[in-house]
């Protein structure tokens, strides 16, 4: 797989503008970490993908077999790209059965395919990553177990973990009801604002 690189303008430039992907991660659409994740990111220079519609295989590990990866025919390696061509990776998840939902643990899985390939690591490097999660049952004590795991996936990639809201929600729109969260994605949306 060839990974976008910068273009020539901005390397000769020594500048790009700012650009944040928000992925969200639930199978419902307007659940509540869209709904809080869309505070963070208003105004703002930003892409939204619902992993819901995105066609992504669960990893096959072949990482030990002679012929390596095989090519896996979905959306996974368009996503892959356009991550890269953003500076800021938002990922909006809620919390099921207190872990991330399947579908985004695929989509982290399969990540697995390109990371021989050391442009894939050098270039998720240099990116930064804000996790917004929402879920019932105490989300901020029984959903840190995740955020856990959050750091740890970035920290073996490199990826900069600068943020993270937890939101009380488990029936839709319960979010907008968790005044704490919400003051936190409108701070965040006022840093990220100053930092465009």
């Amino acid at each position: 797989m060839v990974f976008p690189d910068k273009s020539e303008f901005e390397r000769k430039v020594g500048w790009e503008s700012m650009s944040i992907l928000a992925l969200y991660c639930s199978t419902r659409r307007q659940g509540n970490s869209e709904l809080l994740a869309d505070i963070v990111v208003e105004g703002l220079n930003c892409t939204k993908i619902h992993l819901m519609d995105q066609h992504i295989e669960p990893i096959q590990d072949f990482r030990h077999a002679p012929e390596g990866f095989k090519p896996v025919h979905d959306d996974h390696a368009k996503l892959i790209r356009t991550m890269l061509n953003h500076d800021i990776f938002l990922l909006a998840t809620p919390i099921y059965w207190y872990g991330m939902p399947g579908i985004l643990k695929n989509f982290i899985d399969r990540w697995s395919t390109y990371y021989s390939d050391m442009t894939f690591k050098d270039r998720m490097s240099e990116k930064e990553v804000i996790v917004v999660m929402t879920g019932g049952d105490d989300p901020q004590i029984k959903g840190f177990p995740l955020i856990q795991q959050f750091y740890w996936i970035f920290e073996f990639m490199g990826i900069e973990f600068t943020h993270y809201i937890i939101g009380n929600g488990n029936n839709p729109g319960d979010v907008l009801r968790d005044l704490n969260a919400l003051s936190k994605a409108e701070q965040l949306n006022h840093q990220l604002r100053m930092q465009f």
